[in-house]
């Protein structure tokens, strides 16, 4: 069985295709040697059969959840109480005053330790001297005015000192502001005294205290040029881009299965970069499109100048109440003068002749400059918007699958998580391609249509590539989504299972090759289009599909010797 050829069918096409063993079963072995401890604990977005080169993007980012922030931040508040010899409660005060960073607190403190005391709100010894004995003295509190027991009240570092009940409200109202209260002063009028993370924890409520270390734990992750939380809902990690890291791979995948770019926090977009992607973002949103429709399919109505769209085949037109205006569509003019003398209903001899004497020519060209641009953004925008539906959707059945389908396949063949995992494999692969798919008519919609011969001949290995791959992607979505009903409802023989995870294997690879042909070349610029290494790439991904027209009367799974 070196070179055994399986057959199988495609709804699709009008052939029976054939790949060969050599070509497929030697490469996915050495894919799943190197992938099988991998896929253990595999995530939609987060797989290790995607691209090779995006391993660059996985190793330049670290995905941190609330433990770990909170163990980084105690570990830089340690290290400044350590060597400035203060209070942990200090030192974070000392933090959050200059933007969490370290070196800065560190040369303002020793370059002038007064001036930095005084900027934060750290005293060293209290303003107001509270008596020595403290058991049953009473003071009255400067807010409430009522005599209160100093052991039930409570001061910062400036020593004036409010009743228990006030601080509490007074907390409770800053907390409740919001990030504000990180650097809260003191209630005394005119008193620049901090009130430290300790004196919260003893002094605050306890849903008060849970909300402040919140806003601590935020503020830590929002002053770090290299942190930022991942904008997917709900979701409370945090991802650290590491420096040295490759700064051409942007794109993120949380712990959440939210994929996003670190640098401009849209959705994933690798190959396109992210001034491509706010470029057609706004396009999107733009009215701009809406007037270029307006321009195309309406005329303005020559008494009110309303745009008019033309819904019937007659050139009789009338503006709606009170204009009421009755015109021809085609040159404008009233009503009135025309008739069986000007062409009738259907025809406008008057047009015909002002457009052979150019009096309609500017307006034409820009209605036709209009049309040509609309019709092109609407090509690109409905295959971009039709990706993103069909990567939704296949992230919906392969939950599906997962949740259904994989338990009833292990319970019909006795086959472990393991040895199924070719069908996750398969999923994963598709919803990864079609989000590259996606932004590829993105990127297409900006590739200059004229122009010299190198621009021409970028757009044409674009397209090339663009287009096998995504005929490669549709044939693994098909298999993977149809074909696999075939093995769930009975026990199918070893054999004919065995093909179908060859084959579904094989357009695995092959669609991963595709597409990290096509992203590569996207990422160089399409800058091999000209040269013969462009050609090597063309005849080695028709090489990849290695397959062979076969008459259509050989029958399903049928092997060719």
């Amino acid at each position: 069985m070196d070179s055994e050829d399986y057959v199988y069918n495609s709804d699709s096409d009008d052939y029976y295709y054939c790949y060969s063993d050599k070509d497929y079963n030697n490469e996915d072995d050495k894919v799943e040697e190197k992938e099988e401890k991998k896929m253990d604990n595999i995530a939609i977005g987060d797989y290790d059969g995607e691209s090779r080169s995006n391993k660059k993007a996985k190793q330049s980012y670290v995905v941190l959840k609330e433990s770990d922030i909170q163990q980084r931040q105690e570990n830089e508040i340690a290290e400044v109480s350590n060597v400035l010899s203060i209070s942990k409660a200090a030192a974070t005060a000392l933090l959050l005053q200059y933007k969490w960073s370290v070196c800065d607190v560190q040369d303002e403190w020793f370059a002038d330790e007064e001036r930095v005391r005084k900027k934060v709100g750290l005293f060293e010894k209290p303003v107001f001297l509270l008596p020595k004995k403290l058991r049953k003295v009473e003071l009255t509190c400067s807010i409430c005015y009522e005599n209160v027991r100093v052991s039930m009240m409570g001061w910062v570092s400036c020593g004036h000192p409010f009743c228990h009940e006030c601080w509490e409200k007074y907390l409770s109202v800053a907390i409740e502001d919001g990030v504000g209260c990180l650097t809260l002063r003191c209630p005394e009028p005119h008193c620049n005294a901090v009130v430290d993370r300790d004196s919260i924890g003893l002094l605050a409520k306890k849903e008060d205290k849970e909300r402040y270390s919140q806003y601590l734990l935020r503020f830590y992750i929002e002053s770090n040029k290299n942190y930022k939380w991942c904008p997917g809902a709900d979701c409370e990690y945090a991802v650290e881009f590491c420096e040295g890291g490759d700064k051409e791979y942007y794109d993120v995948c949380c712990h959440c299965s939210n994929s996003f770019c670190w640098n401009c926090m849209d959705d994933a977009h690798r190959p396109v970069d992210c001034e491509t992607v706010a470029k057609w973002q706004l396009k999107n949103s733009s009215e701009a499109e809406n007037t270029a429709w307006m321009l195309v399919n309406t005329k303005p109505c020559p008494k009110c100048g309303k745009p008019i769209e033309k819904n019937q085949g007659c050139m009789h037109m009338t503006c709606r109440k009170p204009c009421g205006h009755e015109f021809c569509w085609l040159c404008l003019g009233t009503w009135k003068e025309h008739g069986e003398m000007t062409g009738g209903f259907y025809v406008c001899n008057t047009f015909q002749k002002n457009k052979v004497e150019g009096k309609y020519n500017e307006a034409e060209n820009i209605r036709k400059r209009a049309e040509k641009h609309l019709e092109k953004y609407t090509h690109y925008y409905e295959r971009w918007a039709g990706n993103e539906s069909s990567r939704k959707q296949a992230v919906e059945d392969f939950k599906h699958v997962q949740k259904d389908y994989m338990g009833r396949l292990s319970d019909l063949r006795g086959a472990t998580e393991a040895e199924l995992k070719f069908i996750t494999e398969a999923w994963l692969q598709i919803i990864e391609c079609r989000r590259v798919l996606k932004w590829t008519y993105a990127y297409g919609y900006y590739l200059p249509e004229d122009g010299d011969k190198k621009a021409k001949s970028k757009r044409g290995f674009f397209e090339y590539l663009q287009g096998e791959a995504e005929s490669n992607l549709e044939r693994l979505h098909h298999c993977t989504e149809k074909d696999i009903h075939d093995y769930l409802d009975k026990k199918c023989p070893d054999k004919e299972f065995n093909n179908f995870q060859a084959k579904l294997s094989g357009l695995t690879t092959v669609t991963r090759n595709y597409f990290e042909n096509l992203v590569k070349a996207l990422e160089n610029g399409l800058e091999d289009a000209s040269s013969q290494e462009a050609c090597s790439s063309q005849e080695a991904c028709s090489k990849i599909k290695s397959r062979t027209p076969i008459k259509k009367e050989r029958t399903k799974g049928k092997r060719r010797h």
